[in-house]
């Protein structure tokens, strides 16, 4: 068999093949969908995307007679202080020495630079895709998650790697009520100290930063947390606002304090899945008509937090469940019908068991791996 070249990549024209290789190498597959070649040249664009702020990235391809054949990301938050490097953006054949080339080359970056643990995959953060797909193949991705190939799996296990943590999508028929045990909590009068309102274009700043102070706040203490940058809001602020619906983000104030919030987002996925990532000559058109025209039916719930201040009140206790039936009861209106709520770590049983509450099915699962490196 021919020999395989890892090619670092360097330039646009290696970013734009290494964007491309996963449809490629998904050809056949039915539930996948191309991401806009335009969002995933800013994702991994230093000039677009604060994370290469605090972040060193490297990329690299594998190739074979002439041919892209896989590809691997490898990063270090130059923030953390525990010698823990991520992989991410694996994509390849299936291949166990395409793929044990591809980890070769990321961990032994990874060693060089005084990582003495791999862990992923990240694309390129925790807070941007997180896990790899091990269940739930058989359904298309919703808007930023990830979707790989079922031998991933093994090859990645037979390098060494084992499970860190699983991450679960729920997924949830918003077409049907609550379950009366949630909307008797519901029908119960609020305070007088509490304010449910939805997201304000006036103040769209604004709320965009109560949402960052909001998500720093409720996750410090979940697992490899990374704390969203003041140059992180100013992306976020940017990159949401074409697709926002400001009735589908809401927020509870408490004694005029944003207390919580939650965030809903058209499921994009179900509006370019024919595109083949490409928004010329007529994807923005077609985009446009299927977003503001004819609609979507799926969403994806992919932020959410209540301060920790009220973790283990009757405020905290509540405040979710009042969100999510505000988002409900908007998206309705607007004909969707499922929504995601993801991603949720395997152990963090308050949110697994809001989500079960309201009757939400665990329909993916994404392991995150790790690997000691000698």
């Amino acid at each position: 068999m021919s020999a395989i070249t890892l090619v670092p990549v360097d330039s646009a024209a290696l970013t734009a093949r290494f964007i491309r290789l996963p449809s490629r190498l998904h050809a056949g597959d039915p539930n996948w969908v191309t991401p806009l070649d335009m969002e995933r040249r800013e994702a991994l664009s230093p000039k677009h995307n604060p994370l290469f702020a605090h972040t060193d990235v490297q990329l690299w391809l594998a190739v074979r007679n002439g041919v892209d054949v896989g590809r691997i990301s490898a990063q270090i938050n130059r923030d953390a202080t525990d010698a823990v490097g991520n992989f991410g953006m694996i994509a390849a054949e299936n291949d166990a020495e395409v793929i044990k080339t591809l980890f070769g080359a990321a961990e032994s970056w990874l060693k060089a630079r005084g990582m003495r643990e791999s862990l992923g995959p990240f694309s390129l953060s925790i807070n941007e895709e997180t896990g790899l797909l091990i269940k739930g193949h058989d359904t298309p991705p919703m808007l930023m998650m990830g979707h790989d190939r079922e031998y991933l799996s093994g090859h990645i296990e037979a390098l060494g790697y084992a499970k860190a943590k699983d991450v679960y999508a729920y997924i949830s028929d918003i077409t049907q009520p609550l379950p009366k045990s949630i909307c008797t909590l519901l029908r119960r009068p609020l305070p007088d100290t509490f304010k449910l309102r939805h997201l304000d274009f006036k103040h769209y700043r604004r709320d965009i930063e109560s949402i960052t102070a909001i998500f720093n706040d409720a996750w410090a203490a979940n697992w490899r947390f990374e704390p969203l940058t003041p140059a992180d809001t100013d992306h976020l602020a940017k990159a949401m606002r074409p697709i926002l619906n400001e009735k589908l983000v809401w927020f509870v104030d408490v004694d005029g304090e944003p207390a919580g919030f939650g965030v809903c987002l058209p499921n994009i996925n179900e509006a370019i899945a024919d595109l083949d990532g490409k928004l010329l000559p007529f994807g923005w058109a077609k985009l446009l008509w299927r977003l503001k025209v004819q609609g979507v039916t799926s969403a994806r719930v992919p932020l959410m937090g209540v301060r920790r201040k009220y973790a283990t009140s009757f405020v905290g206790a509540v405040l979710p469940f009042l969100i999510i039936d505000a988002m409900r009861n908007e998206a309705r209106k607007l004909g969707y019908q499922r929504a995601e709520l993801s991603w949720i770590l395997e152990d963090n049983i308050p949110m697994r068991r809001i989500n079960e509450g309201l009757g939400s099915v665990a329909y993916k699962t994404y392991r995150v791996y790790r690997k000691a490196l000698a």
